[in-house]
């Protein structure tokens, strides 16, 4: 478990997907994400599954936050494709619980997930991929440390036209200069 000031992340657990179907099945929370279609609950009991199989480092976290009475969990984080030879690893985040948008739990839990990269798996680079027009997304990413690295020009297509994906990454030496 790694925790915050305002939030902690955990493992998840089975009983999760039950937050997990509405979510994920919800269009202004998986509008971003990958894959955009609505999930059932097989199917994610299917990907939770297969999660087990990842590298422990890979596993999905919980974000919760501190309510004071209890922990609410409102979305999930992970680090990904760890490459350990070149210590780089890519990150994913959604907030599902979306009373808890734009109140900085995204980019507390990404600072706590990058400390963790850096500190912890002694990773020097995460990177992570977000579409050009998800501006609220890229705000959060900044705050967080991360820097637009380049793109892939119209490399998704939403809503009928073709979009960038921004490739944004923060390393370990900019990272701790910036948190310092």
């Amino acid at each position: 478990m790694i925790i915050g000031k305002r939030i902690r992340l955990r493992g998840i657990e089975r009983e999760d997907i039950a937050l997990f179907v509405p979510w994920l099945n919800d269009p202004e929370v998986y509008a971003h994400l990958t894959p955009r279609e609505a999930l059932s609950k097989a199917e994610e009991e299917q990907w939770f599954e297969k999660t087990l199989e990842l590298p422990v480092e890979e596993h999905v976290l919980m974000i919760e936050i501190d309510s004071q009475e209890e922990w609410v969990p409102v979305g999930t984080i992970a680090l990904m494709k760890i490459d350990w030879r070149n210590g780089s690893a890519e990150i994913g985040i959604f907030i599902g619980e979306k009373r808890f948008w734009n109140q900085g739990y995204g980019r507390e839990a990404m600072q706590l997930l990058v400390r963790h990269g850096f500190y912890d798996l002694n990773l020097n680079r995460i990177f992570l991929r977000v579409d050009e027009n998800n501006l609220r997304a890229i705000r959060s990413y900044e705050r967080a440390g991360f820097i637009e690295e380049g793109r892939m020009r119209k490399a998704r297509f939403k809503d009928n036209v073709y979009i960038d994906t921004v490739l944004m990454s923060v390393l370990h030496s900019e990272w701790q200069e910036k948190m310092d």
